[in-house]
């Protein structure tokens, strides 16, 4: 029922904006308050192609609006903290689109000032709420895969070069929040390593390699590329029972599930000089693949904004899980800036429960 829902007013009206603004006025959760974009007619033009909706040039009037109860930012990076920062003073719960914020010291400050005001802040880590991710999820979560040893990401296609970031910080979001989201530990992580290149002489990397060792003692590694003439979105999660492969563009196999690798518990535990006379012991079996359901991830995104308001309490993917993929961006630059030595996760974030009365 209309009474029931919470309004909420898109900001940017670019690449994603109408992604947002089609799926919040489709929720059974959100009236669509209007869409806010400097420039009046390519809001104009989203909002005549979900059927309608107001349209403003004003941040400050939206702000200023005590019937709208939240909204939801999708514009460039450098332009999210001062946004945020605003949205929430004024008490408005916000929804973010990766990354968090453009700089890790910018994102600890949005997210310090959600939990002094007790609002939700959340972060549209939109592959989360994949049926593929949210299976892969599960499936850790139960143990079919046993202990995680390691998670090798490709990330990899033919542009689009950014003109304001690099390779990392356009592609790795991605892959960091599901990481963050499927893993026990999540992001767990002291150190990070990263080699890039600029073969274009862009003056940023362009071909990247990330790694970080979990302290679940898994290894972590991620490759993101602009150049590639074939485009792969693919993780792979080998754990001691099992193997899963994740292949995002395969839509009639996402997931598969190998019942075959090294058996870890047979391993031969006795110290030798001559490693092959170790018993290894190979796992042959089968293969499995989930059926999983078709639906829009970004209806979930909806749906969990709402729901982390209603209910008082931090989103799955929270300003929180936002910062953690900042901190790791963050680690990886400097470990670029010379040259690729493992850089110090800097990371110290409180958690926090909202308080349901600054919420409802």
């Amino acid at each position: 029922m209309t009474e029931n829902k919470k309004r909420i007013t898109v900001v940017g009206a670019g690449y994603w904006g109408p992604n947002l603004a089609r799926n919040f006025r489709a929720s059974a959760d959100w009236e669509l308050a209007g869409i806010c974009d400097l420039d009046e007619q390519r809001a104009r033009s989203v909002a005549d192609g979900i059927g309608g909706a107001p349209v403003t040039t004003s941040l400050s009037d939206v702000l200023a609006d005590p019937s709208i109860d939240a909204i939801a930012v999708a514009t460039p990076a450098r332009t999210h903290h001062p946004i945020v920062t605003a949205a929430l003073e004024a008490g408005k719960h916000v929804l973010v689109e990766k990354p968090l914020a453009d700089e890790r010291a910018r994102g600890e400050d949005m997210v310090a000032l959600a939990s002094e005001r007790g609002l939700v802040l959340m972060a549209d880590h939109t592959y989360c709420y994949t049926p593929a991710v949210l299976k892969i999820r599960d499936l850790i979560a139960e143990g079919m895969l046993g202990d995680i040893l390691f998670v090798d990401s490709v990330r990899i296609n033919l542009g689009l070069i950014q003109p304001d970031v690099d390779v990392f910080w356009d592609l790795a979001p991605h892959d960091l929040s599901i990481m963050d989201f499927i893993l026990p530990g999540g992001l767990d992580t002291a150190s990070v390593s990263a080699h890039g290149s600029d073969p274009l002489r862009t003056g940023k990397a362009c071909v990247g390699y990330l790694a970080m060792p979990l302290a679940c003692g898994a290894m972590a590694h991620v490759n993101v590329n602009w150049l590639s003439p074939t485009k792969i979105r693919q993780m792979v999660i080998g754990g001691t029972r099992r193997t899963l492969v994740w292949d995002d563009l395969n839509p009639q196999q996402r997931i598969s599930v190998y019942d075959r690798g090294v058996d870890i518990d047979t391993v031969s535990k006795e110290t030798t000089l001559d490693r092959r006379s170790a018993n290894i012991s190979y796992r042959l079996g089968d293969t499995w693949s989930p059926a999983l359901p078709e639906r829009e991830a970004l209806a979930g995104v909806a749906a969990e904004f709402a729901a982390a308001i209603r209910e008082g309490r931090p989103a799955r993917t929270s300003g929180d899980a936002g910062l953690r993929v900042l901190s790791v961006l963050d680690a990886a630059q400097r470990s670029l800036a010379v040259g690729g030595a493992p850089a110090p996760m800097i990371l110290d974030i409180q958690p926090h429960r909202i308080g349901r009365g600054a919420a409802a």
